[in-house]
């Protein structure tokens, strides 16, 4: 036997299309996500294309799947800012995004009170732990309106 030969040859690399495949039964990925995980493994110019064109054609990529898997994976931990910074990450179309970002929004407040709720449970002592509680929220990607009313109800209750 050739110990030399490619793992091509051999039977043990994967194809381009089998790359694809592995990534998209894990999760859901969008085409940018692809392209960047398998650019490397391109044998030819406009292989990965087409590869990803079949893909897509047979409903294996879906922008509006892509969306939905991180909403339902990030939304209940995560801010609307969070939350649409990583689907523009995975460079989902700017419409695509500000579509969900409208739902995310309307439920921002409860889901910041129920993380708070989760981390804290409890109003803020003084001014420092008011500012910790504020920065915590503001790292989990809620918007400023929303943690004030979060941080000041807390002290209402």
């Amino acid at each position: 036997m050739n110990v030399t030969a490619p793992a091509a040859r051999t039977g043990f690399a994967l194809s381009l299309k089998g790359r694809a495949l592995r990534y998209l039964a894990a999760r859901e990925h969008s085409r940018a996500e692809l392209e960047r995980k398998l650019a490397p493994h391109e044998e030819t110019p406009g292989q990965l294309a087409q590869v990803l064109d079949e893909l897509q054609a047979k409903d294996f990529i879906s922008e509006a799947r892509v969306v939905e898997s991180v909403i339902n994976r990030k939304a209940a931990r995560f801010g609307a800012s969070r939350v649409r910074h990583e689907l523009l990450g995975k460079g989902l179309g700017a419409e695509l995004v500000a579509n969900a970002m409208d739902g995310l929004k309307a439920t921002e407040l409860e889901r910041a009170r129920e993380v708070w709720r989760r981390k804290f449970g409890e109003p803020a002592a003084d001014a420092a732990a008011r500012a910790k509680q504020m920065r915590f929220l503001a790292a989990r990607g809620f918007g400023g309106e929303v943690i004030r009313r979060v941080v000041s109800q807390s002290e209402d209750d």
